[in-house]
């Protein structure tokens, strides 16, 4: 239980110090010159970096251990945030902000491997309840106190804060965090055969499916909400309002759905999160009035909860230990890429067909993801006496 608290530490810290700097950038983009359009770029330079890079650091931490990608992800998310204090024109933030998609690569997938590498497999759910909750309150806490922040002490000065305090959090892991597993000794052709059997198991396709459509309406919620609120008369507070009522269901759902995820089915989880997700954005395009809103933000939340939880636990029994990394790099890349296609594919549809069909579009291709699911998870899942077994 020890090494997994210290995990749930870690992975509070890593996320808190990063996510100071999210209120932060865009003010201080601006001060340097940067328009929309460019604090945009920036946030979509570190997106597109996150998620085309947790694969490969996925396939490091099943070859290195997993303890080396987490420290060099800590270590280079705080690089970036140095490096930004040292930023004068918009272009070298995006630049440092390559390196934080980078850092967060590297360090998510190991991470939510060695959480399935530490934990029994019949507290799976449990466990993925606890970490993502410690990660979510991060994120949710970071924003505020880096906002606090830059009013107190000024916008460059966070990004010396945070990055200095990450470099603590990465000397922290270096000394405390497990191993995880061992590491590959086959040739690297023996790995990367392996690799390609991974990609042919469909219940794992079922799972990053999910996980794309989920997050494909997730990134339609998180970029269009405000232009929406403010579309029908509500003031930045209130939808700030909407976001926060999403974020604490969200929260405050994920522990009791992980006790749950370790009694009943797991698809069952998925496919009413699935569903939740679906029918939230759907009415959403149909609110008027802010309880309403805020009715369907919190279906929003219930949704991600089921889905998320559900989904990692479902992942770390469907994979061998030696190809979690792997598996969970691809897990956190179709979580980047789904929200950039979602915020990227709406932003041009919205002027053609306007905010409720966009957000049941969004909705459905939620529902069309749960379909799928179901189909290439046809076969039901393992017997829980056969998790964790390892494939040779």
């Amino acid at each position: 239980m020890r090494p997994f608290l210290l995990l749930c530490l870690i992975g509070f810290a890593a996320f808190f110090n990063s996510y100071l700097r999210i209120p932060v950038m865009p003010l201080f983009a601006a001060a340097l010159g940067a328009g929309p359009a460019q604090v945009g770029s920036i946030n979509g330079a570190f997106m597109l970096t996150a998620g085309l890079l947790s694969i490969p650091a996925g396939l490091l931490a099943d070859r290195t251990g997993r303890k080396i990608p987490i420290v060099a992800g800590v270590v280079a998310t705080a690089a970036s945030s140095l490096l930004v204090t040292q930023c004068h024109q918009p272009g070298q933030i995006a630049a440092a902000y390559v390196l934080f998609g980078a850092g967060l690569a590297a360090f998510a997938p190991g991470m939510l491997s060695l959480v399935a590498d530490v934990m029994p497999p019949e507290r799976l759910g449990q466990a993925y309840g606890w970490y993502t909750t410690a990660i979510y309150i991060a994120m949710t806490l970071g924003p505020a106190t880096g906002g606090y922040l830059a009013k107190t002490v000024g916008l460059r000065q966070v990004f010396w804060v945070s990055g200095g305090l990450l470099m603590g959090v990465a000397l922290l892991a270096l000394l405390v965090l497990p191993q995880g597993p061992p590491r590959h000794r086959s040739e690297l052709h023996a790995l990367l055969g392996g690799s390609i059997q991974l990609f042919r198991n469909h219940r794992l396709a079922a799972c990053l499916l999910a996980t794309v459509g989920s997050c494909i309406g997730f990134g339609v919620f998180l970029t269009f909400l405000p232009l929406y609120a403010a579309l029908r008369g509500y003031d930045p507070a209130q939808a700030g309002l909407v976001f926060a009522a999403q974020a604490i269901t969200n929260v405050v759902g994920r522990i009791p759905i992980g006790s749950l995820a370790d009694r009943c089915d797991r698809r069952f989880i998925v496919a009413a999160g699935l569903f939740c997700l679906a029918a939230a954005l759907a009415l959403l395009g149909q609110a008027v009035q802010l309880p309403y809103l805020l009715g369907c933000a919190v279906l929003l939340g219930i949704g991600m909860a089921l889905t998320f939880t559900a989904i990692g636990a479902l992942i770390a029994e469907l994979v061998p230990a030696v190809q979690r990394g792997l598996a969970m790099g691809l897990y956190n890349s179709c979580i980047y890429l789904g929200m950039m296609a979602g915020a990227t594919g709406m932003g041009f549809a919205l002027k053609q067909i306007g905010y409720p069909a966009g957000f049941a579009s969004a909705g459905t291709v939620a529902l069309v993801g749960m379909v799928l699911f179901f189909a290439l998870m046809r076969g039901g899942v393992m017997e829980r006496a056969d998790m964790g077994k390892e494939q040779p």
